[in-house]
């Protein structure tokens, strides 16, 4: 299975976002789009040529554009908000939490430019908390799709989901390696390879990076189960203790901080059904900085090197 991951081309997550919110613009005439000065880098011009009526431009007022949102969704609309992942999470939490999740409103929190990949931008815009500021909020899906076909379905799915959805992409091009034509199911991890020797679970740019580990350590014979986690809540609990249970360890990937994030909830799940060895690659308790996207996840640790560290690693502690 690890032969038939490969690319052809590069595109930017983004660009599946944008990409998927014409198409379900075009499919139901519910969704609205609303955007907080950003169309250019959310993608989103399409969408707005199509139905300029049903596009809100707010300007940078992101928290008055979660009220909005919240507004639009009690009026039988469904909204899908875009901004940066900065901007979509830490500098609105507290009208997420009042006006989206407590009265669990149908809004689409669509957030672009996340982690460390997004680069030159530097500390202040590289969020690498919001994946767990968001799945604390009660009620709350929170999406994080690897690559640009990903990211197109997994935006034309959550139109269907009646509930608050975090949905978290990217800046950089990046490979394009799942099916154009997959139906993205909220909530069911996806098998990319069967192994014998670890279970490697993996959300957003890292699943890429986990492929690219997976393929080298085959050559040292060892057999890597690698699993896409791209919906971190709720999460497929099923698929994760079922990979566990054969392979006896654990590697989790993500472009997040540790605490709180995709190794976070999988190893509280671990300690209550099946405690096994684990290892998290994820930034350790840091804000990023300036700098190019590779350079950035070699040097905070996130590189494919250091997924092949942690796997032998993991493998070491059976």
């Amino acid at each position: 299975m690890l032969d038939q991951l490969t690319y052809t081309e590069k595109k930017a997550t983004r660009d599946g976002f944008g990409a998927g919110l014409f198409e379900v613009g075009e499919q139901n005439p519910e969704v609205v789009a609303l955007c907080a000065d950003l169309i250019g880098s959310l993608k989103m011009q399409n969408f707005i040529n199509s139905h300029p009526d049903r596009f809100f431009q707010v300007g940078i007022s992101e928290a008055n554009m979660m009220g909005i949102a919240a507004g639009l969704a009690t009026s039988g609309k469904i909204p899908y908000t875009g901004t940066f992942a900065n901007f979509s999470t830490g500098r609105v939490y507290d009208q997420i939490r009042q006006s989206i999740a407590y009265s669990h409103k149908n809004v689409k929190v669509c957030a672009s430019h996340a982690g460390l990949t997004l680069g030159e931008d530097g500390a202040t815009h590289q969020i690498l908390e919001d994946i767990g500021m968001m799945r604390m909020l009660p009620g709350f899906t929170v999406i994080n799709p690897c690559d640009y076909n990903q990211t197109k379905a997994a935006t034309i799915a959550i139109a269907e989901h009646h509930g608050p959805v975090y949905l978290r992409f990217g800046r950089p091009s990046w490979p394009v390696f799942t099916p154009a034509d997959q139906k993205f199911e909220i909530g069911k991890a996806l098998l990319l390879s069967s192994g014998t020797d670890v279970s490697v679970f993996a959300t957003g740019h890292m699943v890429w990076q986990a492929v690219e580990a997976a393929k080298s350590l085959a050559l040292e014979g060892i057999s890597c189960e690698i699993i896409n986690i791209h919906t971190i809540k709720p999460l497929d609990e099923e698929a994760i203790l079922d990979s566990v249970s054969k392979t006896g360890c654990v590697v989790t990937a993500e472009e997040h901080q540790r605490n709180g994030g995709l190794g976070e909830a999988i190893a509280q799940l671990l300690v209550h059904k099946n405690p096994r060895p684990m290892e998290f690659i994820a930034v350790n308790d840091s804000f990023g900085e300036s700098g190019k996207p590779s350079d950035l996840l070699d040097k905070y640790g996130l590189g494919v090197e250091d997924v092949k560290a942690a796997i032998k690693r993991a493998i070491d502690r059976k």
